[in-house]
């Protein structure tokens, strides 16, 4: 195996400097953090209109409430998963918050996993077409969030 040897006489110039703890803070405060609590506050209002509009269009009950499945089915392991990532023990230290995600995710499969399964022991004579159409379009908020996004402000770093 033949190893090439750098080339020492290229000098590599780095344009890279840190930023101060200002800066940093000038940067924290023009791009400002979505809180996960308004996003599961958008899933809910948008799981009620879903399931209301399913009701709505076809005129039968168990539509709109096997759209409200699907969106339960987003919104309970999101608020579970938005109070697991904000709680103390993810505060702690940065391998802390780490596997808080981690579990909470795990938790948040899980549970939405369950509530698809017991969907139909809530509702009798459930749709399977309407309750993926509440579960798909609640998902989507998380999408709709970012588009709702505190507008950041003018700071000059």
């Amino acid at each position: 195996m033949v190893t090439i040897p750098p080339d020492s006489d290229v000098e590599e110039v780095s344009d890279f400097t840190p930023l101060t703890a200002a800066q940093a803070k000038a940067l924290r405060e023009q791009n400002p953090a979505i809180s996960p609590w308004w996003v599961v506050a958008g899933q809910v209002v948008v799981g009620v209109l879903v399931a209301l509009a399913a009701w709505g269009v076809t005129g039968r009950s168990v539509v709109g409430w096997s759209a409200a499945c699907g969106a339960l089915a987003v919104v309970v392991p999101a608020a579970l998963f938005a109070r697991g990532v904000t709680g103390q023990f993810a505060s702690v230290n940065a391998g802390s918050a780490v596997l808080s995600f981690f579990v909470w995710e795990l938790v948040k499969i899980l549970v939405t996993v369950g509530i698809l399964f017991a969907a139909h022991l809530m509702v009798a004579g459930l749709s399977w077409p309407a309750m993926l159409v509440g579960l798909i379009v609640t998902m989507k908020v998380y999408w709709l969030a970012l588009g709702f996004k505190r507008k950041p402000k003018t700071v000059q770093i």
